[in-house]
């Protein structure tokens, strides 16, 4: 009798008591301990609170920079550019201020990455905006629409991770050595 391959456990899990063990997920935790597991579930709604708090915030700002730059049927949704691209201008600084500049609190990346600027950008918009153009036949500009968007939203946050990263440096050295003189400790 053959083995069904779909029933047999990851290479890197095995299951022990009925219960799933993935290394890369957190390996401090025990979710056959009692203590543990419950610990691990009050923590679990204080991320999805900040998330979504986070995504509300983010969501009312992307619908106020639609309503400030509206575009009808038929129009290049500029204001859709405009936020991806701004979004990813922001997730380029922040993920660099929060991994590699600061020790923020555990919920600031959840809250501002995840729910802010996750909430703000819009793959959603991004989809139907192409779709609606395609459905016009008007295929190039659907083309081009995707290529400005990928193309902004790569270069934004290309550069605001370099700005940032080179502007955290220059914050970071001592004083005397920001002024171009010389410490003799």
């Amino acid at each position: 009798m053959a083995v069904d391959p779909s029933n047999e456990p990851a290479p890197s899990r095995k299951i022990d008591r009925e219960v799933i063990i993935d290394p890369d997920i957190d390996p401090d935790i025990d979710p056959r301990d009692p203590v543990q597991a419950s610990k691990n579930r009050v923590r679990q709604w204080d991320l999805v609170a900040a998330i979504a708090a986070g995504g509300v915030l983010g969501a009312e700002s992307r619908y106020g920079v639609g309503l400030l730059f509206p575009h009808s049927v038929g129009q290049f949704p500029w204001a859709t550019v405009l936020v991806n691209a701004t979004g990813c201008l922001l997730i380029g600084v922040l993920m660099v201020v929060l991994l590699e500049l600061t020790s923020p609190h555990r919920l600031a990346r959840p809250f501002l990455g995840v729910g802010i600027l996750g909430g703000y950008t819009t793959l959603s918009s991004f989809a139907m905006d192409t779709e609606q153009i395609i459905l016009e036949h008007r295929v190039l500009a659907a083309l081009l629409y995707v290529v400005i968007t990928l193309a902004t939203c790569a270069v934004a946050v290309w550069f605001a991770t370099v700005l940032t990263r080179i502007l955290g440096r220059s914050l970071s050295r001592a004083p005397s050595q920001r002024r171009g003189e010389r410490s003799y400790r």
